[in-house]
C-alpha cells in the first residue's frame, strides 16, 4: 500500500489535502501521473495543511457563491444542439460535458462535468439535470434538448 496526498478531489476517494492510502499500481499508474494526488513525506504533512486552509478559505467563500449559483441555474433553461433523426431521436446520448459546455456558453459558470448527473436523454424535449455545486448545495437544472440540423 503506498500512503498519497490528494491535490484533486478524486470520487469514491477524498478531497484536496486528504492522505489516504492506495495500492501502488494505482498510485504510480494513475493518481501521480495525472496529478491527482503527490507521494506523501514527513515533510508533505506541511503542504498537507496548506492545501487544507486554502480548501476551507474557499468553501467558506464558496458556499454563498453556490447559493447564488444555483439560484440562477434554477431559474433559466439551459440549451443543448444534439444530432438528431427525424422524429427528435437522437444519434447518440447527452453527456454531462455538454451540459458543462452549454452552462459555459449560456455564460452561466464554469462546471466541472464530474460534478452533473445528467438522466438517459435519446431524444429532444426538456429533461432535468442535477449539478453538484458544494455540499448541501445541488442545482436542478431545466436542459432544452433541441434538433441541430
Amino acid at each position: 500500500m503506498a500512503k498519497v496526498i490528494l491535490t484533486n478531489e478524486v470520487q469514491g476517494l477524498g478531497s484536496a489535502g486528504d492522505v489516504v492510502e492506495v495500492k501502488n499500481g494505482y498510485a504510480r499508474n494513475y493518481l501521480v501521473p495525472q496529478g491527482y494526488a503527490v507521494h506523501w513525506t514527513r515533510g508533505g504533512e506541511a503542504q498537507v495543511a496548506q492545501i487544507r486552509r486554502a480548501r476551507e478559505a474557499r468553501a467558506l467563500a464558496s458556499v454563498e457563491e453556490a447559493q447564488s449559483l444555483k439560484a440562477k441555474l434554477q431559474e433559466s433553461k439551459i440549451r443543448l444542439f444534439a444530432k438528431s433523426g427525424v422524429e427528435g431521436r437522437l444519434f447518440g446520448s447527452v453527456k454531462p460535458a455538454a451540459v458543462a459546455t452549454a452552462v459555459a456558453e449560456a455564460g452561466l459558470a464554469e462546471i466541472d462535468k464530474r460534478k452533473i448527473t445528467v438522466p438517459t436523454i435519446k431524444s429532444t424535449g426538456e429533461y432535468r439535470a442535477t449539478i453538484h455545486l458544494h455540499d448541501g448545495v445541488d442545482a436542478e437544472v431545466t436542459l432544452q434538448v433541441i434538433a441541430k440540423r
